[in-house]
């Protein structure tokens, strides 16, 4: 038997919202056998625009029962059948939120018209309710209202079983059939071409923009955990309904499908992607020449197409390393924005410091761009040869002065003689911080996976303090 369901509710997640209006259709497998159809209280506001949606008002559920007075009825309607609704994990989320806030546990197998209508009857205009009836003549008389869905489901429902030649309802029913935890509009193909490798995989939309960017180091069961569980939310619920198809990329290692979901996520900037927009370090150590000639040096917030010295995580992170470079090269304190009252310089110059003139500034500045080299020399250049995405290849990730500069996959075979050999095979890309810090991490606990290289010198040049 099947219980074919359809409700109305104040809002689009079962946690947060109420339902207002619910009918049931029992199916014997040839036609409906029984109906259930009533207003419920929400004990909530209908908003405006679902009033106007569905036709039901405030004054319309101000007499009918709460849902824990028909809770009862609901679930030994429900139990021991087949859930079935368009969308079925909409409705069956509200059902079965509001059945155990009333001490009910609702067990059952579902089946979603959805994506039944989809294999059963694939190349239709649109798979939503009122225009799949609209397409193959089903008349509803009561659109947006729980009873005339909960009847154009049950005609629709009654075709597919006649339409299903190739068994697919039996088969979405079967247990080891994952089919009704899916999307609505998620072609099952997708999952089935899942690897389950290391890697990145992409969710798009209907109109194939990326909603969703994530990494794995197995694809097929991280992307089936995202289908699996109850979470009612709002962001879950509208997650669900955006996913149309799946792509991936496969990565030797998950740490390349951590650096690959990362640029991914900066290149395309995902709707769904929230963890990662904010990773980056927001202040960096900048060197600017003043009026007079002299070298500073600054912590500031980052700013777009400025490039610091070095990057830092906060402002006290940049001042304790400015703070070194003063002790270790003998700097001015005024002159790096540490010391800001008008007493004497506390460097180690001190009243015959740069600040008070009696410094040329070609001296001082000698200093500055001896602590800036000794900045920059503290910071490692090294490569993680690791494991690539067949026996032939390795994977390649490469630092440059403390900076991530890119990755790709090279020769088990090849020879890392030097820098510029090995960039010529990998592909650069656009790094932050938490990236940096990511490989760093990686390092330190994998050292016999780092190849270290020597920099290639460039002539030094600074920008000035309007980029900083």
């Amino acid at each position: 038997m099947y219980a074919i369901v359809d409700i109305e509710t104040t809002g689009g997640h079962a946690s947060a919202n109420g339902i207002t209006e619910i009918a049931i259709c029992i199916h014997d497998g040839n036609e409906v056998v029984k109906r259930y159809q009533t207003l419920i209280n929400p004990g909530k506001e209908i908003p405006v625009y679902i009033q106007a949606l569905t036709g039901i008002s405030n004054e319309m559920v101000a007499t009918a029962p709460v849902f824990k007075e028909v809770a009862y009825d609901i679930y030994h309607l429900l139990q021991g059948h087949i859930f079935v609704a368009h969308n079925v994990n909409f409705d069956h989320s509200f059902v079965k939120y509001h059945l155990a806030a009333a001490g009910y546990d609702l067990q059952c197998n579902k089946l979603c018209t959805v994506r039944l209508s989809r294999k059963i009857m694939p190349g239709m205009p649109s798979y939503s309710l009122g225009k799949l009836c609209h397409h193959i003549g089903i008349t509803n008389s009561g659109r947006h209202r729980a009873g005339g869905d909960a009847d154009a489901t049950a005609e629709l429902f009654t075709l597919l079983l006649q339409k299903d030649a190739e068994n697919a309802i039996p088969e979405a029913l079967k247990q080891r059939s994952k089919e009704q935890v899916l999307p609505p509009n998620l072609h099952r193909k997708f999952m089935d071409k899942l690897p389950p490798t290391p890697g990145v995989y992409y969710f798009h939309d209907q109109k194939g923009k990326v909603v969703y960017v994530g990494k794995a180091v197995n694809i097929k069961k991280r992307v089936a955990s995202h289908f699996s569980g109850n979470n009612s939310g709002a962001q879950r619920q509208e997650f669900m309904r955006h996913i149309h198809r799946i792509s991936y990329q496969e990565c030797g290692t998950e740490l390349m499908a951590l650096l690959t979901e990362a640029v991914e996520i900066k290149r395309l900037w995902p709707p769904f992607n929230r963890s990662q927009k904010k990773l980056e370090f927001n202040f960096g150590i900048y060197t600017y020449e003043d009026q007079r000639g002299y070298l500073r040096l600054a912590v500031d917030k980052r700013r777009k197409y400025s490039v610091p010295v070095h990057t830092c995580s906060s402002l006290l992170h940049g001042r304790n390393i400015l703070l070194k470079l003063i002790d270790q090269f003998e700097l001015c304190p005024k002159f790096c924005h540490i010391q800001t009252n008008t007493e004497t310089c506390t460097g180690a110059s001190g009243e015959v410091c740069a600040c008070e003139g009696h410094q040329a500034a070609t001296d001082y500045n000698q200093k500055v761009n001896q602590a800036i080299e000794g900045l920059k020399l503290s910071l490692p250049t090294f490569a993680i040869r690791d494991e690539g995405r067949t026996n032939d290849e390795h994977s390649c990730i490469l630092i440059e002065e403390g900076r991530f500069y890119g990755m790709g996959y090279i020769s088990q075979y090849f020879e890392v003689n030097s820098l510029a050999q090995l960039k010529n095979h990998l592909t650069p890309y656009p790094g932050n911080d938490y990236m940096q810090n990511m490989v760093m991490n990686y390092a330190e606990r994998n050292p016999t996976k780092m190849i270290e290289l020597v920099p290639i010198a460039e002539p030094m040049s600074y920008s000035l303090s309007s980029e900083a």
